[in-house]
């Protein structure tokens, strides 16, 4: 991992906040390259950039953000069915602040840990603006037993862990948003902040999963249009009942369109969506309940094109919101 934050000392910060022992086997922080063992599998990999505010506030708790800037990656590897292996970090700071890098380092580490899934290397740097963090992620999988978006057939059920909804209810309320129809936003906000700050990536449900469903997907952009993605890769369509998705009281308590708006459309969820046949929603209730996630049927994959949402009683609801999350809107 190397540096260019003069100020304190760029590998001063480094050997205080991210500097661990390596597992066995493995060549960590401190050399230009890291060096991983061969596991005999493919390797997953995945990286996503957080950018202070597009992605998080400027007030995040910086033990929040060292969390979810590893959990966006690892929720990807979870879409996969991967078991993570390792990650290198990419950090660039308009200044050295020791307190707030303690914080940012150990919600990190606390989740890598959790995961098995150690710091290997990366770059840091001054940023002449905010903060941005980068996380690159290495998995391991199987190279016939990876979950892909390309794999949906018609007749496949939908699923979906979950409860939806709660992260994009509170990054309106933290927007200041005065149109959300809430009485009490301070409550609301109390009961989806953590959704928003703290997602838990399904990982264990991902390798649970694998040989069990045909398609996968983590709900980072919205749940219609990561399905979208799953159903454009595999060549078929799909039928989804909008009120069997699954939500939170707090987003339950919401007026059924603007429900239906952060349910469907509401992005930063890291939940999966997958499909799998009907005679395995045995097998995967019991992968779900065995690895503590709850899954709910939503709908089921069709031959014919396009994505269809209706209601509880089967009714057409058209002009619901397909896009979700633009990175560049």
């Amino acid at each position: 991992m190397q540096a260019d934050i003069v100020a304190g000392g760029e590998f001063d910060l480094i050997r205080r906040h991210f500097t661990r022992p390596s597992p066995a086997g493995m060549l960590g922080v401190g050399d230009d390259c890291a060096l991983l063992p061969d596991t005999g599998c493919a390797t997953a990999v995945s990286t996503d950039l957080l950018i202070e505010g597009r992605h998080f506030f400027a007030d995040v708790d910086p033990r929040a953000l060292g969390h979810k800037a590893l959990a966006v990656n690892l929720s990807d590897l979870a879409a996969m069915g991967a078991r993570p292996t390792a990650f290198v970090l990419g950090l660039a700071l308009p200044r050295i602040d020791d307190a707030w890098l303690s914080a940012f380092a150990q919600g990190m580490f606390a989740l890598a840990d959790a995961h098995g899934c150690p710091l290997v290397g990366g770059d840091t740097t001054r940023s002449l603006a905010g903060v941005t963090i980068s996380v690159t992620v290495f998995g391991a999988v199987p190279a016939d037993g990876a979950l892909r978006r390309a794999g949906a057939r018609p007749g496949d059920d939908i699923w979906v862990s979950g409860p939806l909804g709660d992260a994009d209810l509170a990054l309106r309320l933290l927007s200041g948003d005065s149109a959300v129809p809430v009485d009490d936003r301070a409550a609301a906000l109390a009961a989806t902040r953590r959704a928003l700050e703290w997602p838990a990536p399904r990982v264990a449900l991902g390798l649970a999963l694998r040989g069990l469903a045909h398609a996968a997907i983590d709900i980072s952009d919205g749940l219609l249009q990561d399905l979208g993605h799953i159903l454009a890769a595999s060549g078929c369509g799909a039928r989804v009942c909008a009120d069997e998705v699954p939500v939170s009281a707090a987003v339950s308590a919401l007026p059924p369109a603007w429900r239906r708006q952060c349910a469907l459309a509401g992005g930063d969820v890291y939940e999966l969506c997958f499909t799998a046949p009907p005679e395995a929603r045995t097998r995967v209730a019991e992968a779900a309940s065995d690895t503590g996630a709850a899954v709910t049927r939503i709908g089921t994959i069709e031959a014919a094109s396009g994505l269809r949402v209706v209601d509880g009683a089967g009714a057409p609801l058209p002009g619901l919101p397909h896009a979700g999350f633009d990175h560049f809107a």
